[in-house]
Order: C-alpha cells, then sequence, then structure tokens
C-alpha cells in the first residue's frame, strides 16, 4: 500500500523502499506480492485536513486518519473485494475479541478492540477511528507477543532484513526533518507576536500559529527564559508563553469532544444515564486516567479528569477505554478551564 511517494529530506522515497521490503519479505514467505497505490486519496483525506488543521490552530493526528480512512477503509476494501480475500492480517499491536486468528468469529456479534499484550507497543489508541466492519474481518497475529518475541521470531525464520529494521518513531511523511522545515513547504508565514502571559509583554516574533503546539518549548531569540506554549490565537496570530514547563496554564481536568466513535457499541449505562466512568488518554503511551463521561447534546462529550493533564490539545483525539477494551474515541474540540483559571497561580503540584 503506498500513500506517500515524496522524497525525504535525503531525497530517498521512502515508499519505494518499504514496497522493496515488503516485495523481498513476500519471496522469502513464497506469497505473492501486489502494490495498490492510495497517493492521491490520501492526499485528500488524510494530508490537506492535516495542513487545514495547522493553518487553524489545532494539533491533528494524520496516524488516527489514515487508519481511518485509508487503511482499514480504501485498503480493506481492495482486498476484500478486489483481490477477494477473506480477512487482512496487520501487524499492529493490538488484539481481537475475535482471536488473533479470527477462530472466535461470530457472524451475528460485534468484535471488540482489545489492547495488546506488550502494552508499550499496544496500538489501540491509533486504531480508535476504525469502524466495526472492518475489525470484524481484521487479523491481529502479533498481538499476544512483544516486540523483542516478534523480532527473535523473525530472525528464527530468516529474515534479518526485518528484524534489524528501524522503527519509524513520529509522522510519516515527515521522518527525520525539522518539523518547521517541513510545514513551510505547504504554509505561508503568518507572522505573530510571542507574549509573555504574566507581565504582558511581547518577548518575541514567530512566523506562524501553524509552528508550534501547546505546551511545547519555544527558543525565542534574545530570551534568557525556557518558554512554553500555552494559547494559540488563530485569528490574531497571537501565541501565549509561560516560563514554566508547569505552569497551571497548562495543566486542566477537563475537555470537550465532538462526536464520539464507538468501536463497539455505545456503551449501554451512558445510553440510559447519560454518564459513564471509563479510562482516558490522549496520547500514545501516556497512562491512562480514570474519568467521567458526560453526554451534554449536540453530539458532544464532556470528560472530566480524575488527575490533571497537560498540554490537552484541540484537534487531538481523546481515546477511551474499559479495562482492556477500546471503546473509542472523539476529537478534542476545546480544553476546559486551567489550573491557572480556576486560581492556582503558583506551581500546578502545590494546587492538588
Amino acid at each position: 500500500m503506498r500513500n506517500w511517494d515524496v522524497t525525504n529530506e535525503v531525497g530517498v522515497c521512502m515508499a519505494d523502499r518499504e514496497a522493496e521490503d515488503a516485495e523481498r519479505t513476500c519471496k522469502h514467505l513464497d506469497i505473492r506480492f501486489q502494490e495498490v497505490n492510495f497517493v492521491k486519496e490520501y492526499w485528500n483525506d488524510v494530508f490537506s485536513e492535516f495542513l487545514s488543521d495547522y493553518q487553524n490552530g489545532f494539533t491533528p493526528n494524520p496516524d488516527i486518519l489514515c487508519n481511518r480512512h485509508i487503511k482499514f477503509h480504501l485498503f480493506w476494501d481492495y482486498a476484500l473485494e478486489k483481490i477477494g480475500a477473506d480477512a487482512v492480517a496487520t501487524g499492529h499491536y493490538a488484539r481481537s475479541s475475535f482471536g488473533p486468528f479470527l477462530e472466535n468469529f461470530q457472524p451475528q456479534k460485534n468484535v471488540k478492540l482489545l489492547q495488546a499484550a506488550d502494552s508499550l507497543k499496544d496500538q489501540t489508541f491509533f486504531l480508535s477511528q476504525v469502524h466495526q466492519k472492518a475489525l470484524q474481518s481484521t487479523m491481529f497475529p502479533l498481538g499476544k507477543f512483544t516486540k523483542d518475541r516478534v523480532k527473535r521470531m523473525a530472525q528464527e525464520s530468516g529474515m534479518e532484513f526485518v528484524a534489524s529494521k528501524k522503527e519509524s518513531m513520529g509522522i510519516c511523511f515527515i521522518g527525520s526533518r525539522d518539523f518547521k522545515s517541513f510545514i513551510k513547504q505547504y504554509l505561508d508565514p503568518t507572522p505573530g507576536p510571542f507574549i509573555d502571559l504574566g507581565t504582558g509583554r511581547v518577548v518575541g516574533h514567530h512566523q506562524g500559529i501553524h509552528n508550534y503546539t501547546i505546551g511545547q518549548r519555544c527558543r525565542i531569540g534574545g530570551q534568557l527564559h525556557r518558554y512554553y506554549i500555552a494559547h494559540k490565537d488563530q485569528k490574531t496570530q497571537e501565541i501565549k508563553v509561560v516560563d514554566d514547563t508547569d505552569h497551571p496554564v497548562l495543566y486542566t481536568t477537563s475537555l470537550t469532544t465532538g462526536p464520539m466513535h464507538w468501536i463497539n457499541a455505545l456503551p449501554p449505562l451512558l445510553l440510559s444515564t447519560g454518564k459513564l466512568r471509563c479510562l482516558f488518554r490522549f496520547q500514545h503511551g501516556y497512562p491512562l486516567v480514570p474519568c467521567t463521561l458526560t453526554s451534554i447534546g449536540h453530539d458532544q462529550m464532556e470528560i472530566s479528569i480524575d488527575i490533571p493533564q497537560r498540554a490537552l490539545t484541540p484537534g487531538q483525539y481523546a481515546v477511551l477505554y474499559m479495562g482492556e477494551e477500546c471503546l473509542g474515541s472523539g476529537r478534542i474540540l476545546l480544553p476546559g478551564p486551567s489550573l491557572y483559571e480556576l486560581g492556582c497561580d503558583t506551581h500546578v503540584w502545590a494546587c492538588l
């Protein structure tokens, strides 16, 4: 599956390299190699939204969108309808209630998406927007293994070239490039001031809010302080900054999401009472935190989190869990009031 065909920072098209590795693996296993091109669809459904979000002050998650629109939609359709496959096997670290090879498949029953055995590599966060129909015929053969065990199996099978591959980190189409260098190829500069939240003083200038995300450290020329992004204004291009990575303005205990995508079904307790206790994270790999989900109408949800979270960011996804099951996710529209707005004006941990 080819989704991106632009060369990286050293002039190498990583899609070509990935295709070569896939073909080599197929030859080793004596199975047919076939490639399908979704570059146009990826640009329209994922990358264009990525650019639009950054331009409007949001911080998107293209990996979640890619799984929803491309890998578990277009590719899944292609595999089952064009090739005639019965199911799709994926290398994602996740598990299914139907079993790693669909051995527990029941045609009249919904499937549940479960966390992988290797909690450090679990990828259910990125699969939280995938549709039920696709999951019902998806195999997760790696879900019960640790990453180290998978590498050993590859070595034992004579595929050292797979076991020795470096892990891909960060956004796939950016690679190891500096984000600002990448994004300026697609978005024009929109200069604005950095304003110290505490003093109201202009402490520097930037080339656009799309270069920054909430909580990020920003280097401001001529300043001795380390500053962190606290707020971005899309209309004025003003960025409010603070000089403490744990400033209470960066922490909040609530947020509002847009429509929730439920992988299995709308939880019965939420349907009957309008509330649900479950677990929450908004970044891959972050610890799960207890929360209360409340339906507030207009297809929106309010999430109250038991432990304050740093840098809850519009555009990211609130992913919910019940035990080992990933329930689904909703896009964060608006963080709730910060601890600073609630009266905490000292170090955040002194307010808890």
